[in-house]
């Protein structure tokens, strides 16, 4: 297994000081897990980036933090700004290398179904992860679906279909559809949505929610994960 490595920082920095830091190209970042205390960090945003882009989220990560300290370390949060997409935060969670651990591996789709390019079907994507269990040696970096048998309107690929190492264990029923093709929709069918979207544009058209004079309205934050409160 590959080595990948990140490197932190220590972060003294809580609530919102830590807007400066990333104004300054610094991502905050939270530590914790079994046996240990949480430990506030910053992550640079472009060793960050290049890390995703090149092995994905799904990876055992070597960071070393600036105080000598290395942990093994699963990303188990990223959160994004709804509006720029830029990173906000990152939670990394301490994975020991002789226990299995449960994550969430990404699907990755490869190859061409006859039945979209030559019939005209539509691909229906139903999963694009699925949950695993595994010691983190085995952990793959992503699962790939081959779509290729996909030939008639209505074939489908399951979960016990996809080749997996055998010293995975898959946690999500394997009867589950992974991807399947769905015939192209009738003119009927397509002018039949449109007067439905029509309509439901009509019911809203008009309704505006107004903010009280004085106030202001608060930018969401969104996340990949459910946000843990206490980690800031």
């Amino acid at each position: 297994m590959e080595e990948i490595i990140l490197k932190a920082k220590l972060r003294k920095e809580l609530g919102k000081k830590i807007n400066a830091g990333r104004r300054a190209g610094m991502i905050p970042a939270v530590l914790y897990g079994k046996g240990a205390d949480n430990e506030n960090l910053w992550i640079e945003t472009l060793d960050l980036k290049r890390l995703l882009k090149k092995s994905g989220e799904s990876v055992i990560i070597n960071l070393e933090i600036e105080n000598g300290k290395k942990h093994n370390v699963l990303i188990n949060e990223l959160q994004e700004n709804p509006v720029n997409r830029n990173y906000i935060h990152v939670d990394f969670y301490r994975v020991k290398m002789d226990e299995k651990i449960e994550t969430e591996i990404e699907l990755v789709f490869t190859g061409e179904s006859k039945a979209v390019k030559e019939s005209g079907g539509i691909l229906v994507r139903s999963l694009d992860k699925i949950k695993i269990k595994c010691f983190p040696k085995d952990m793959p970096s992503y699962i790939n679906v081959d779509i290729s048998n996909l030939n008639a309107f209505n074939d489908r690929v399951s979960i016990k279909d996809l080749k997996i190492d055998p010293m995975i264990e898959v946690k999500t029923d394997p009867k589950t559809v992974v991807v399947s093709v769905a015939p192209p929709r009738s003119e009927e069918e397509l002018k039949e949505l449109e007067g439905k979207v029509e309509e439901d544009v009509t019911k809203v058209e008009g309704v505006v929610k107004e903010t009280p004079e004085g106030e202001e309205l608060k930018e969401p934050v969104e996340t990949s994960k459910k946000e843990k409160s206490d980690k800031k």
